[in-house]
């Protein structure tokens, strides 16, 4: 039997925009079915809540922070190796068709195949409008064009990644191959032809308490961010909008777009594996903000993971997970399924024990981080240290330069309630500090340091000039000889080790 893998992932698509997550208006039958072959996970977390960041960590099994991607548009180390190099220097055919957004270019890329992936298949959106005229590339930006009957399905990038995905399944069916199919849909100018473009129109999110946050106790950060919405009742925040109809309905446009795709793999690839999952959601109004920025809300972290296991499902009934999971081990569970040693340097673990069986734990905790958002744009509040931790109970968020969060998910949902300086849970929030500490120095964070340590609330721990007072040196040893000891110039001999200041004997 072949090995094979199908990654399917959207830009922008929150959990709650598939049916199967519980909104029955929400019209994805293609993820829905999907789902019901396998298992949908209720935990699962991107590591950085913008694109290219979130697309860094899935794509090469490392943090933003640690890969160099903890900005759009910033691109990969030099020394950073891609799931596709992986695959394909252990003989795993790689093809990769969509948006890539890590190559430091702009939003559209640079159209140009990174290493380890087949060429023949490489579709970014620079490639996509190379294919268009001047005139249909500023249409191909335009809301409105979702209302322009000369432009249909096959003239969407989603249509002609889709033709991509679907060639590339007929031509090696029954070969060993990872096909990872990356749409930009449904974010904006979420452009959909018919009946998508008004399927939703007139559609609202029923009230809840975060259109009722008045962001009171919570960071400056999300107040500036909110702007007029600050001021906004809870009724104008949830009311129906043009714009959200079309996303909504872009949203369908590419679930059936998937489905053209998953019709193949059905087809052709029966016993693949299949992912799917989103870079990120949307505010859309929740706590008073739009679109993504420094936070750990669920709206914009909490993304949509289903997976159909590479076998079948008997008794076509979803399974749900409830554990925590990470876009952080995706890539150490596709080498893991192709039978390739996981490398040291990876920060994320396998998870088909899981997928195997749905009561195993893989993630104790999960993490998420914030650095940067647009490296090209003044705006979003520029920098914004963020970084966050949840066991699936309760999260902590630490902003560098603001005020910090905690939240009971099982009291407050919803994530209003501040809980940073209740007392009644000061033991929790200082063990989940501790270990996101502990995680900021395991995985090299290049901006982790003593004032991540120096929060008003933890009276109990001193910060310290030297940290943990280890130096922690890369291990890419696959790609890479070892590296030299600052001290001896010789070959380490251990990753990890005390930190030696000059002795200078008098």
């Amino acid at each position: 039997m072949p090995r094979q893998v199908v990654f399917i992932m959207t830009d922008t698509t929150r959990k709650d925009m598939l049916g199967c997550y519980g909104d029955s208006r929400m019209q994805t039958p293609n993820l829905d079915r999907l789902a019901d072959q396998g298992l949908r996970y209720e935990q699962a977390y991107c590591c950085q809540p913008v694109c290219g960041p979130a697309r860094s960590a899935l794509f090469t099994g490392t943090f933003p922070h640690s890969n160099g991607v903890f900005s759009n548009n910033l691109p990969l180390g030099d020394n950073v190796k891609t799931l596709g190099q992986r695959l394909s220097d252990n003989g795993i055919q790689a093809a990769f068709t969509g948006k890539w957004h890590l190559d430091g270019g702009d939003y559209f890329g640079l159209g140009r195949c990174p290493d380890g992936w087949d060429s023949a298949v490489w579709y970014d959106m620079h490639n996509y409008l190379e294919e268009l005229s001047v005139e249909e590339r500023l249409r191909s930006r335009k809301s409105e064009t979702a209302y322009d009957e000369t432009w249909g399905s096959e003239m969407t990038y989603a249509h002609r990644v889709s033709d991509k995905a679907i060639g590339y399944l007929a031509e090696h069916e029954g070969e060993d191959f990872f096909l990872a199919v990356s749409y930009d849909e449904p974010h904006g100018p979420f452009i959909c032809p018919p009946p998508f473009n008004t399927m939703y129109d007139g559609f609202s999110f029923e009230d809840n308490p975060t259109f009722h946050d008045t962001l009171d106790a919570k960071p400056m950060l999300q107040r500036l961010w909110s702007g007029d919405d600050l001021t906004k009742s809870p009724e104008a925040l949830h009311a129906p909008s043009k714009m959200l109809s079309l996303y909504l309905g872009c949203n369908s446009f590419v679930d059936h777009q998937i489905g053209r795709v998953l019709n193949e793999v059905y087809r052709l690839a029966p016993d693949a594996l299949v992912i799917f999952t989103s870079d990120h959601g949307d505010m859309l109004g929740s706590h008073r903000l739009q679109a993504k920025n420094a936070a750990f809300y669920k709206e914009i972290t909490n993304i949509p993971f289903i997976v159909k296991p590479g076998r079948g499902h008997e008794g076509n009934q979803q399974v749900v997970v409830h554990h925590p999971a990470s876009h952080i081990d995706v890539t150490p569970t596709v080498l893991d399924y192709f039978g390739i040693p996981l490398p040291k340097l990876l920060e994320g673990t396998s998870m088909l024990r899981q997928f195997e069986n749905p009561e195993v734990r893989i993630n104790e905790q999960v993490y998420c981080e914030f650095t940067r958002y647009e490296v090209d744009h003044d705006g979003f509040g520029g920098l914004q240290m963020m970084r966050s931790v949840t066991d699936g109970r309760h999260k902590l968020t630490i902003n560098l330069m603001d005020s910090d969060e905690l939240y009971d998910l099982a009291s407050d949902p919803h994530e209003v309630v501040n809980l940073i300086h209740d007392a009644q849970y000061a033991a929790l929030r200082n063990r989940l500090h501790d270990l996101l500490l502990e995680h900021m120095d395991q995985s090299r964070d290049v901006f982790r340091g003593y004032q991540w340590v120096a929060r008003p609330w933890r009276g109990d721990r001193s910060a310290s000039w030297q940290n943990s007072g280890k130096t922690r040196q890369r291990e890419n040893e696959e790609y890479e000889s070892r590296q030299w000891d600052y001290d001896t110039g010789l070959p380490m001999e251990s990753a990890v080790r005390g930190k030696k200041l000059y002795d200078v004997k008098k």
